[in-house]
Order: C-alpha cells, then sequence, then structure tokens
C-alpha cells in the first residue's frame, strides 16, 4: 500500500504548540532547554530561571532537614515529659502525641517524595542541588547524628 499519496493537510492538531513542550527525560543529562520541574507552570525559560530554580531546589531541600530535626526535637521533648511523670500519666499523654507524631511523619514522607520527584527529572544540574540543599539543611539545622538519609521513605 502506497501511503505518500494520502494527503494529510486536512488533519487538525487541535492548535498544539510543539515550541512549549516540557523536556522530559528517562536519561542523565545537563541540558537546561525545555526543562520542567516537577510543574508544567516551574519551567526553565533562561540562565537566570534556572538559578532561581536552583535556588528554590536548595531551600525546599534544606527545608526537610529542618522538618526532620523538629520532629526529633518534638520526640526528645514528649520523652523528656514521659519520663519525669508517673507511669499511669505516661501512657495518656504518649497517647495524645502520638497524632502529632505521626502529623510529622506524613509531611516526612510527602516531602520526601518531592524530593524525589526533583530528582527524577533527570538533571545533573537539579541534582546536584538535591545534594547541595541536604548539605546546607543539615549544616543549618541537623543538631543530631546522621540515623536516617533523606531517603524516599
Amino acid at each position: 500500500m502506497n501511503h505518500g499519496d494520502m494527503g494529510h493537510g486536512g488533519m487538525d492538531h487541535g492548535g498544539m504548540d510543539h515550541g512549549n513542550m516540557c523536556n522530559m527525560n528517562m536519561l542523565f543529562t545537563w541540558d537546561t532547554n525545555n526543562l520542567c520541574i516537577v510543574f508544567k507552570s516551574w519551567r526553565v525559560t533562561s540562565t537566570m530561571s534556572l538559578i532561581w530554580s536552583l535556588l528554590g531546589v536548595i531551600l525546599l531541600t534544606a527545608g526537610y532537614e529542618l522538618i526532620r530535626e523538629a520532629s526529633r526535637r518534638y520526640e526528645a521533648k514528649v520523652q523528656k515529659d514521659i519520663d519525669d511523670m508517673p507511669r499511669r500519666n505516661a501512657a495518656n499523654v504518649y497517647a495524645k502525641t502520638k497524632t502529632i507524631k505521626a502529623a510529622f511523619y506524613a509531611v516526612q514522607v510527602f516531602y520526601s517524595f518531592f524530593i524525589m520527584l526533583l530528582f527524577m527529572t533527570y538533571n545533573g544540574w537539579i541534582m546536584l542541588a538535591v545534594g547541595v540543599g541536604a548539605f546546607v539543611g543539615y549544616l543549618a539545622f541537623g543538631n543530631s547524628t546522621v540515623t536516617k538519609s533523606a531517603a524516599c521513605h
């Protein structure tokens, strides 16, 4: 069958604008052309938008360490309070604080998966920004030993 004679001139492509497509890589790259970061609206369009995006990724990733440290401090405070009270009251306090601990945990899981999505752009610049953000976050907020990495879960 000869498809060369088929006319495709009348096909409607629905006003598609291929110039505004997000570049979705599944392999490591340093290319920032049409790079969208997590959202279609978070697009790198220039060197300046790349710099602002990298700073944003650094701040977001550093914020993860802030949440982790707040969670550790809350748990330490609760444990100190429980250690200082009679045993019969301790179970009651533990039950009341479990909801707050669960909320901290949920925020950390959500946050870590968001960071994973940043990393999954497979863009070297974004990956470096995640690493720098983890470094900065630990320097600024990490007041305990490194017991758990910024893994997804």
